[in-house]
C-alpha cells in the first residue's frame, strides 16, 4: 500500500494534494482496497462550495456505496472526467489518474488539521 508523504489524509480515508489555492481530492489506497472494484463515481456538486467533512459525492463498488467527504472547505471546480469511462482508475492509481475532484480552497488553514502520511498509517494500523 502506498502513502505519499506530500499528501494529507482524513480519518474518512480521503487524500488531498494542495497546489496553490486549489487542491485535488481522492480516496486512499487503503480505502479503494477495502471497497473493492470501483464501478461508478457520482459527483453532482460541481460549482458548489462544500464545508469540511460534508459529503461531496459517492463512490460505488461492486459490494457497496460509500460517501465521499470533503477534507477541507472548498468550491468544487471539476470532476475527473476520465472516471466516467474508467472508474477503475481509482483502484489502479488512486493518487494519480484516480483523483476525483479539483477544488478551490476557501479556508487553507483547515489543512493543518489533516493527518500526515505517518499519522494516517498509524490510524489504520499499517
Amino acid at each position: 500500500m502506498q502513502f505519499p508523504s506530500e499528501l494529507k489524509y482524513t480519518k474518512e480515508h480521503e487524500w488531498i494534494r494542495v497546489e496553490g489555492d486549489n487542491a485535488y481530492v481522492g480516496i486512499t489506497d487503503f480505502a479503494q482496497n477495502e471497497l473493492g472494484e470501483i464501478v461508478f463515481v457520482d459527483i453532482t456538486t460541481v460549482g458548489e462550495t462544500i464545508a469540511k467533512d460534508k459529503v461531496f459525492g459517492t463512490v460505488e463498488a461492486v459490494k457497496t456505496v460509500s460517501d465521499l467527504f470533503m477534507p477541507v472547505s472548498g468550491k468544487v471546480l471539476e470532476v475527473n472526467a476520465d472516471l466516467e469511462d474508467e472508474p477503475e482508475s481509482v483502484n489502479e492509481d488512486p493518487y494519480g489518474r484516480g483523483w476525483i475532484i479539483k477544488v478551490k480552497l476557501t479556508d487553507a488553514g483547515e489543512i493543518v488539521d489533516l493527518l500526515s502520511a505517518e499519522e494516517y498509517k498509524a490510524f489504520i494500523n499499517v
